[in-house]
């Protein structure tokens, strides 16, 4: 692919920054055959910044790949209540989103996306141990603690590091379609979907073994997408009662049981519209959803889309 092809990606080290945030953006976005991007790493200026960790980067460029990205990282830092950023990164950053770039935060890169202004009015989330900092420092954003992360179109945030991949996963199936956002989740070892309703940290008061059962009984149901699958059936699989399995799911997951595998199910029909010439009806069929209409109804209201538009979208040459 020539490089004026390549979507331009840019990530934002600041001091401090966390190598497993600054990380993820880097490594998803690879540039190869089956993710058409190029990242550049950038500081304030370019030369050396201290991280965070005991880890320094040594960055090839300054605010200027601000100027050239299509899409701008921010990856948490340490202390990030403490101050803003400087002055000329704010501005860099307002500037790059005028222009038109998205600007996604992960973790506590929110705070210096607060700083902008740009999250004003609009709900944002950051790390749980800093939800609050990010709430009284900047009141006019609404604040979730209990997401994985928020896409609000032109800026994103997202939670703790491992919800990064989440986010960036998400960005890329967005961009590109599931197959190749399941592709890169398989090269990352990372589970290929999780929702951004998901929460991201729920004071448990049941034991840990509970919650491996409902994760087994997510996979069962995975595989089983084409039968029917009640929430009786679901609970009889975790072996708890109904009422205890949908009220703890909701906890696990931010969708009750049906929700989650009515979106389990479009997951599965987006990936069989990129992928095969089946018809919408067999599709409809092999997913458990039985005809194309109710297909179309549930494809719309999740994705505003219809099926036969989504694959003209994502197939190749459509």
């Amino acid at each position: 692919m020539s490089a004026s092809a390549l979507r331009p990606v840019a990530v934002l080290v600041l001091d401090g920054a966390k190598p497993l945030d600054v990380g993820i953006p880097a490594q998803v976005f690879t540039t190869r055959a089956s993710m058409p991007y190029e990242v550049r790493l950038c500081g304030a200026a370019p030369g050396l910044v201290n991280g965070g960790d005991g880890l320094s980067y040594a960055l090839a460029h300054g605010l200027e790949a601000l100027t050239w990205a299509d899409i701008v990282f921010i990856p948490g830092y340490r202390f990030p209540d403490r101050e803003d950023p400087p002055p000329v990164v704010v501005e860099a950053l307002i500037a790059a989103h005028a222009r038109g770039a998205r600007l996604a935060a992960i973790s506590t890169g929110a705070f210096a996306l607060a700083a902008t202004g740009l999250l004003d009015g609009k709900r944002a989330t950051t790390h749980w141990h800093y939800t609050r900092a990010l709430a009284a420092k900047h009141p006019r954003i609404e604040v979730d603690e209990n997401v994985l992360f928020i896409d609000e179109g032109d800026v994103l945030t997202s939670a703790g590091a491992a919800s990064g991949i989440d986010l960036c996963l998400h960005m890329v199936r967005g961009d590109l379609g599931v197959a190749a956002s399941n592709h890169a989740a398989r090269r990352l070892v990372a589970a290929p979907y999780r929702s951004g309703g998901q929460a991201q940290y729920v004071p448990r008061s049941v034991p840990e073994p509970l919650g491996e059962r409902f994760a087994s009984t997510r996979e069962w149901a995975l595989h089983r997408l084409d039968q029917p699958l009640t929430l009786a059936a679901l609970a009889r699989h975790a072996v708890v009662s109904a009422r205890t399995f949908s009220r703890r799911f909701v906890e696990d997951t931010g969708y009750t049981p049906m929700q989650w595998v009515m979106r389990a199910r479009i997951d599965r029909a987006r990936e069989l519209l990129e992928r095969s010439g089946l018809s919408i009806e067999q599709i409809a069929n092999d997913v458990g959803l039985g005809t194309g209409a109710n297909l179309r109804l549930h494809f719309q209201r999740i994705l505003g889309t219809t099926p036969s538009e989504y694959r003209r979208t994502f197939t190749k040459g459509g």
